[in-house]
């Protein structure tokens, strides 16, 4: 039927038919050696075709010198007890026997055949399935059991049988209400029906015939095909391109390969293969309420806000510039509440009227809205939570807030979408017969409807006013201070609260940002005052003494800090030096100004060397975190293991430690245990 040519060998390939939807594959567990299934007895087989599960019972060999005659005999003490009868697991008193169930391999087995090869021919059986049979170990379950039942007794032995008659026990009868649809498919795809369902299945019992019995060999020459006529076998006579078609078939993903996911969850790239009226409609149908800025953002960059803003407003209503899905939307027609049995239409009512309530007020009281729309809490409750949160002593708050942007930008669409709300108003004053109150906002309400928002170039020139303010008086303070300061001898007296650290870069550096730490020194940032200028003696123009002193103190704290820390980024530098100066008396000579080339240049006069890490282009990092400094020569027996491994993550930011305990006993001529490897690492 067909030929596979091995060079320089050819092979007939045939298909037997014979067990077609018969044949499966039974995959055990590994055994010992001494232990083949050939030889095991099999007490009982059954099946369930439906599920195709099997369950085999097979016995042990008790004499064969690995079995544990002790456990197996307490083994079956736990199981049956003392007594021995039809019930028991174990009739000999000795765990002789062991369960295997089945599990499916493989959900699609039409890829897989069982070959045998004969005088030069390959006959293929496609499978029907293939099982991995597992130990079951139910008979512990068992033996739980019947220790319970035990302990049950003991403790009920003691009651006497009239006591047992005088318990009298209230009896509550509740009627059930008739299932919906809904409900009854609920219930059918649960797992406990899915479970009661295969439960229901009656086993099959089956007879094991072994390797060497005349119905196995019968039953084996299936596996041969049974006419090589070729009128018989037309399965494989076909055309080239019939046939490379057969042998490498287009892609086609099956649905029941598909792992089973919630109705309402929808991966990215599927949606976005929707037409945009659906990529839309499932989108707020899921999230309910969003601004237009966040919808515009998940369709894509490549969507067309005008034809957005015509499809969001079939499946949407605007509430304070934001858009909220509609109720029929939410509850189509012929459907009803979940939670009380209201139609669709009375639920679309009342969940519109807690809408419209939002676009008065920025609040909405919860029993308001059961009051006017005589829904059950529950309704009430999914309507609030689909667009508001609950706040304590105040009620149900929007969700998101007012959406100015979208307000001005798109005049038309809120004039349109509040003539809308006008007719939604205009019903629910017939439906509902609201009240002069109902219709007119609380002040607090109406002018909290939309709170003022301060954008961020606002918030910056409010802050330059306040310092144009505040600067003259700041200003006399400061000359005041200077004053002070020139008419002292020494700098021991100076005020350290006046002083702020210097923020002016060096060269092309980036200055030092310490505005984390102001905190800690009351406005010192790195010793020098912001408004002082260039020209003065503290401004990082000192006499040589105090600069050779300032040097001297700057080494002093880098050397300190790189014997403890030995590897430090600039960012982690910087925040030890602010401690460090917070630490320091008033008038401290590391006040007169610190720039980060001063600190850099320090760091590498001190033996340190910077270490160029490749850290990946997509790091969040700032550009201070992603300088490292690294002490090179400590002077300790580690100087060289150290340097191997700086030299390591200079040229990766991820190493693996074999990679670098390997590298380590090649370039240092020694093989290193794993604790001085940690501690170097360390």
């Amino acid at each position: 039927l067909m030929n596979v040519v091995c060079f320089p060998f050819q092979i007939d390939v045939f298909l037997a038919r014979s067990l077609l939807e018969k044949l499966y594959l039974f995959q055990y567990p590994i055994r010992p050696a001494s232990m083949t299934y050939d030889d095991v007895t099999h007490l009982s087989a059954k099946i369930k075709p439906k599920q195709q599960k099997v369950e085999l019972e097979m016995a042990i060999d008790t004499l064969n010198p690995n079995y544990c005659r002790s456990k197996g005999e307490q083994i079956a003490l736990n199981v049956d007890g003392t007594c021995t009868d039809e019930t028991s697991t174990y009739s000999s008193k000795l765990m002789d026997k062991q369960t295997f169930c089945s599990s499916q391999a493989a959900s699609n087995v039409s890829r897989y055949a069982a070959a045998v090869y004969k005088k030069g021919e390959l006959h293929l059986t496609p499978l029907h399935g293939i099982l991995q049979l597992r130990p079951s170990f139910t008979y512990l379950d068992k033996a739980d059991a019947k220790h319970r039942e035990r302990e049950a007794a003991n403790e009920g032995g003691d009651s006497s049988q009239d006591e047992a008659e005088d318990d009298v026990k209230q009896i509550t009868v509740r009627f059930s209400r008739p299932e919906t649809e809904q409900a009854r498919q609920r219930r059918v795809q649960s797992y406990e029906f899915l479970q009661k369902r295969q439960a229901e299945e009656h086993w099959v019992h089956l007879h094991y015939y072994g390797l060497k019995d005349s119905r196995s060999e019968h039953e084996r020459q299936y596996l041969f095909s049974q006419g090589h006529g070729l009128a018989e076998n037309t399965e494989l006579i076909k055309s080239p391109s019939e046939y490379l078609m057969m042998l490498m078939p287009p892609s086609v993903e099956e649905e029941n390969d598909k792992p089973m996911a919630p109705s309402n969850v929808l991966s990215m790239a599927q949606l976005r293969t929707l037409p945009l009226a659906d990529q839309i409609k499932i989108l707020m149908k899921n999230v309910k309420v969003m601004p237009f800025a966040n919808l515009m953002s998940l369709l894509g960059s490549g969507s067309d806000s005008t034809a957005v803003l015509r499809c969001i407003q079939q499946v949407a209503m605007l509430v304070q510039g934001n858009w909220v899905v509609k109720s029929d939307v939410l509850y189509p027609k012929d459907t009803s509440s979940p939670h009380s049995g209201v139609p669709a239409e009375v639920l679309c009512r009342g969940r519109d009227f807690v809408m419209w309530k939002f676009t008065q007020d920025r609040w909405v009281v919860r029993k308001e809205v059961a009051t006017v729309t005589k829904l059950c809490p529950e309704d009430v409750k999914d309507f609030l939570e689909h667009m508001s949160v609950a706040r304590i002593n105040k009620g149900w708050e929007f969700m998101l807030p007012y959406d100015e942007d979208f307000v001005k930008k798109h005049p038309d669409i809120v004039q349109r979408q509040h003539m809308l709300w006008m007719g939604i108003q205009a019903k629910l004053e017939k439906v509902y017969n609201l009240l002069k109150e109902h219709l007119t906002p609380k002040k607090q309400e109406a002018q909290s409807a939309r709170p003022l928002l301060v954008s961020g170039e606002q918030r910056v020139n409010m802050a330059k006013a306040k310092v144009k303010q505040n600067y003259g008086q700041l200003e006399k303070e400061f000359q005041k201070q200077k004053a002070e300061m020139k008419s002292n001898d020494t700098s021991g007296k100076m005020d350290v609260s006046s002083i702020r650290i210097k923020e002016e870069p060096v060269s092309d550096e980036e200055p030092m940002d310490t505005s984390a730490y102001e905190g800690l020194n009351n406005g010192l940032v790195n010793g020098l005052h912001a408004e002082d200028s260039s020209t003065d003696p503290l401004n990082g123009h000192l006499p040589g003494g105090c600069i050779d002193r300032v040097t001297q103190e700057l080494k002093a704290f880098v050397s300190s800090t790189f014997k403890k820390q030995f590897v430090l980024t600039l960012s982690e530098l910087k925040r030890l030096f602010n401690l460090h100066l917070a630490s320091l008396p008033p008038g401290h000579t590391l006040f007169s100004g610190i720039s980060d080339k001063m600190l850099q240049d320090m760091v590498l006069d001190t033996g340190c060397k910077q270490i160029l890490v490749p850290f990946p282009p997509q790091t969040a990092a700032s550009p201070d975190e992603l300088k490292v400094y690294a002490l090179w020569e400590a002077g300790d027996t580690y100087d060289q293991h150290r340097q191997v491994l700086l030299e390591i993550f200079s040229k990766n930011y991820r190493v693996r430690r074999n990679v670098i305990q390997n590298q380590l006993s090649q370039e240092c001529g020694e093989d290193l245990n794993k604790q001085e490897v940690d501690r170097v690492l360390k």
